[in-house]
């Protein structure tokens, strides 16, 4: 049992199986471990193991925990404080006190994503408009919800608030996810917890990229296919970049190629951070033509990506640090941390390498989470999904 107590936020994982007077203890149990007086938010995050059990466990977990709002998914790996959690997974809880806060959470369908016709018809669907939120964390099913046109949609409504969170997985070539609310289980659509009030949520989003080459401005394009970059053909830019790199960067480049978008062309200069993280799906000498897993547009500057387990290091310790200092003597009261299923030991080659880096460079407090299908996270003023993502929401105070 891990369990990593704060003032504000503890973390714990419980690894057994469904037991019901196990698991009251453990939350009885877990619930002291948070020496402020009352819980706002509680998180909780279920190997597959627990499906059948799910309710039940929700209904343990709000009653012996102390819990009025609670939220989450099913994971097939979890974090805890600062250990991943690839074996035994079993379920995680993260208790956090968020003094003022004002919490409202909804559950959300593909049928709304469908008939939505615009910002006004999602705040009235939540009860919140932008007014009365400073983000949102959320967790959706990724094969039941369209979270591409769900999150275009968000984005209207909300922006520049961020949303946070990931997409549930499950076992691995299965369809089945579940998503949570207070004791309700949903096997479709996504649950969305507004976070407003003296509370706001900072995200540190690390796409594990290191920028190569130099930045460059899209001229011409056709849906997810450029055909020219600053008036040449994009092919032979991608190759002039490539060609450059010295030896040992090639070799660390073969196949781990990828292209970042600016999102936000009105910075004086672009940084780490800046860019949306894309595949590079093609790349055809005699077109000239590449093919990226985006819509990109003419006047975008664009600047090509190497992606491996050091740039994967390199990236979350830089942007970890630079928000550290942005925050200053800001208080944090607990965090979110949600992975990519193809990062973890299968990436960096060891155990723990997420969540212990957040830990180290932001200091001790309840961190949860889970490995997910898919990664929710804001660059600039609106909010995407990523792959290969490490998503970190960071429940922080205004003043």
């Amino acid at each position: 049992m891990t369990e990593v107590p704060n003032e504000f936020s503890v973390a714990g994982h419980w690894p057994g199986k469904f037991d019901e007077p196990g698991l009251a203890a453990w939350a009885q149990k877990l619930r002291a471990q948070l020496l402020a007086p009352q819980v706002s938010l509680g998180l909780v995050f279920m190997s597959p193991r627990f499906f059948s059990n799910a309710a039940e466990v929700l209904e343990l977990l709000r009653l012996h925990a102390r819990i009025p709002l609670l939220a989450g998914c099913s994971g097939k790996w979890l974090i805890a404080g600062d250990e991943e959690l690839e074996e035994n997974a079993g379920l995680v809880l993260g208790l956090y006190s968020l003094p003022g806060a004002k919490l409202t959470a909804c559950h959300l369908t593909q049928a709304q994503v469908d008939e939505a016709n615009g910002a006004g018809y999602w705040h009235a669907e939540t009860g919140v408009g932008p007014e009365d939120t400073n983000g949102w964390v959320a967790f959706a099913d990724p094969f039941r919800m369209d979270c591409e046109a769900w999150l275009r949609d968000w984005n209207e409504a909300y922006a520049p608030h961020p949303i946070l969170g990931g997409l549930a997985s499950g076992e691995p070539n299965e369809t089945g996810t579940q998503v949570y609310l207070n004791g309700e289980v949903f096997d479709e659509g996504s649950v969305a917890v507004s976070v407003g009030g003296p509370i706001r949520i900072e995200g540190v989003i690390s796409q594990g990229c290191t920028p190569i080459g130099d930045t460059w401005t899209i001229t011409r394009t056709d849906r997810n296919v450029i055909w020219q970059i600053a008036n040449r053909r994009a092919y032979d830019v991608l190759a002039e970049t490539f060609n450059k790199l010295p030896p040992d960067e090639q070799r660390k480049a073969q196949g781990n190629l990828l292209i970042g978008l600016v999102v936000n062309e009105y910075l004086d200069e672009f940084h780490r951070g800046d860019f949306l993280i894309r595949n590079l799906m093609a790349a055809d000498p005699g077109s000239g033509a590449i093919a990226v897993g985006a819509l990109p547009r003419v006047g975008q500057t664009i600047q090509f990506q190497r992606r491996d387990a050091a740039t994967g290091t390199e990236d979350i310790t830089a942007l970890l640090h630079r928000k550290k200092r942005e925050l200053g003597s800001h208080r944090i009261y607990g965090g979110l941390l949600c992975s990519c299923n193809g990062r973890g030991q299968r990436m960096f080659g060891s155990p723990n390498h997420d969540a212990r880096h957040v830990q180290e460079a932001l200091g001790r407090f309840g961190l949860t989470g889970f490995f997910c299908n898919g990664e929710i996270g804001p660059i600039g003023k609106r909010s995407f999904l990523h792959g290969f993502t490490a998503s970190l929401s960071l429940f922080v105070g205004k003043e």
